[in-house]
């Protein structure tokens, strides 16, 4: 509320926009936020908010360019044995934490142990794995025990969990499941805590230690160079505030564009609307609890899934035509590289009717079902609206508990009983950066790990997923993808609800903006 009257009243004064006229070189970029930051370690949280707060604070060791491609960053580069098991990389010169101690292989390797045992792909990963050896200060070697096909792929991965890395004395003494104290970061911003206001408001300033890479910025990849002194990300839950704030000059960037408005920014010379595609786009889903009765059971699962209507929830966005893709029957994303229909009738036409059925097969005694909804996010609610609203015709009885997106997340990856705060069903959104890769997908590569608030378990996808994991042919991959596909909607693990585009908007005066799917603020500068 501190916020949203501070915004306010700026609009009614306009005098963040005489601010910005008198000092344009000293005003900060501000970014709008989808949903408030509150957990501050990429690893323990699996929000994209937390993710958006690392990319300006940490470092990785392999990057994803805008072709999608994989390229050193932290890395100056690396050599493989002729039987693939021995990997030597080697950091580049000049490396520094932002407490001014250098980065070391100790560093990297602490930090790859901690995020590998969060990560799906980072848990396969080390698994595969027979030692990290420190060889000197700036040199180490990851050696196998076994064939993992993957291993640039996995240190290079984009979203949700990314492998950042932070110093050994904090990776090595906090649990992947607990949130990190500190924050001494690798990457091209300083977070100042003493200003942060959890949920609200977040500050950072150019870290003057950071040395980025020679060559040009693109995507996640090359120079990632501070050119704002001052970076502050803030959150808005008032749509209409956030597009007036916009249009205004008062922030710079918005995360997500408010649907409704779009129209209104097509016409507006002076923003620019991003134009996400395949990777980049997003797919909705409901997070299942599967360790709580009733979704324990198969059958409830399946009384679920048949009650999802793509076409009907995706409609709840009043998106436009063409960043719609309602009839797309794939859990990695239509227009990704192992996308695939395989396993897909079952989902192709749902029907409440055919939900009903099911319920009364799975013998579903009315018992009470906690959703919980995510009430302050423009992204997810009006989706999540939807499905509550379907799931009531097909006969659930929904206990939907609405907060701001910040308190459910805390709850989600709990595991109390529903009568101590747990939870049933969460609506949920992904990218592709986060389901296109079978290891990483949220349905699929978390299967019987134990360690994410979903749960699954299906005994038939592990040997398939071992597979793929050691598999390096490209055709081979894909077969095992599509099976993997089958078995995840034949279990219903996470069930999808519909993809879509969501495209950010920025200040036209802003020049050197990377339209990469997610926020990039290194390499933006303000012309006037």
């Amino acid at each position: 509320m501190i916020l949203r009257r501070f915004f306010l009243g700026a609009l009614a004064a306009g005098s963040l926009v005489l601010s910005a006229v008198a000092q344009p070189r000293e005003r900060p970029l501000r970014l709008v936020l989808n949903v408030g930051l509150q957990n501050l370690d990429p690893i323990s949280s699996p929000s994209f908010v937390t993710r958006n707060f690392a990319y300006m604070v940490y470092d990785t060791l392999v990057a994803m360019d805008s072709k999608g491609e994989y390229r050193p960053q932290m890395l100056e580069g690396w050599q493989v044995s002729d039987d693939k098991l021995a990997w030597t990389f080697t950091l580049r010169p000049g490396l520094e934490f932002s407490d001014g101690t250098p980065v070391t292989a100790d560093d990297v390797i602490a930090s790859l142990k901690r995020w590998g045992a969060r990560d799906a792909i980072g848990r396969r990963l080390i698994a595969a794995t027979k030692e990290f050896r420190a060889e000197a200060p700036n040199r180490f070697v990851l050696q196998l025990a076994q064939p993992f096909g993957g291993v640039i792929d996995a240190l290079g991965k984009p979203s949700v969990h990314v492998p950042f890395i932070m110093p050994a004395r904090i990776a090595s003494a906090t649990p992947p499941t607990q949130p990190v104290a500190e924050v001494v970061g690798s990457g091209p911003y300083l977070f100042i805590k003493e200003e942060w206001v959890p949920g609200e408001r977040t500050f950072f300033r150019r870290n003057p230690r950071y040395v980025p890479r020679p060559e040009p910025a693109d995507g996640l990849a090359g120079g990632k160079l501070a050119k704002m002194e001052r970076v502050e990300f803030v959150t808005l839950p008032d749509i209409s505030l956030r597009a007036a704030a916009i249009t205004r000059g008062e922030v710079d960037y918005l995360e997500y564009a408010p649907i409704d408005y779009l129209p209104t920014f097509r016409r507006d010379r002076n923003l620019v609307i991003a134009k996400p595609g395949g990777i980049a786009q997003i797919v909705g889903g409901v997070s299942i609890n599967h360790y709580l009765p009733p979704f324990d059971r198969l059958p409830m699962r399946r009384a679920l899934q048949a009650a999802l209507d793509r076409e009907e929830i995706l409609a709840g966005h009043g998106l436009p035509e063409g960043m719609v893709d309602a009839k797309c029957v794939s859990v990695y994303l239509c227009g990704t590289r192992y996308s695939t229909d395989t396993g897909g009738e079952a989902i192709r036409t749902p029907n409440l009717e055919r939900a009903r059925a099911l319920l009364r097969e799975a013998g579903y005694n009315n018992e009470r079902i906690v959703y919980l909804q995510p009430a302050d996010s423009a992204l997810i609610n009006p989706m999540a609206l939807v499905v509550i609203d379907r799931l009531k015709r097909a006969g659930f009885n929904l206990d939907v508990q609405a907060s701001d997106w910040s308190s459910l997340a805390q709850r989600w990856v709990g595991r109390q009983p529903i009568a101590e705060g747990g939870w049933n069903l969460i609506s949920v959104v992904y990218t592709g950066f986060d389901m296109a890769d079978p290891l990483s997908n949220m349905g699929i590569g978390y299967n019987c790990s134990n360690n994410q608030p979903w749960g699954y378990c299906v005994p038939a996808m592990t040997p398939v997923l071992d597979r793929f994991a050691a598999e390096s042919d490209p055709a081979k991959r894909k077969e095992l993808a599509a099976e993997l596909q089958r078995l995840s909607i034949e279990n219903v693990t996470f069930p999808l609800d519909g993809q879509f585009q969501a495209p950010a908007v920025w200040r036209a005066e802003l020049k050197g903006v990377i339209d990469f799917g997610f926020p990039v603020i290194w390499n933006i500068e303000r012309a006037r």
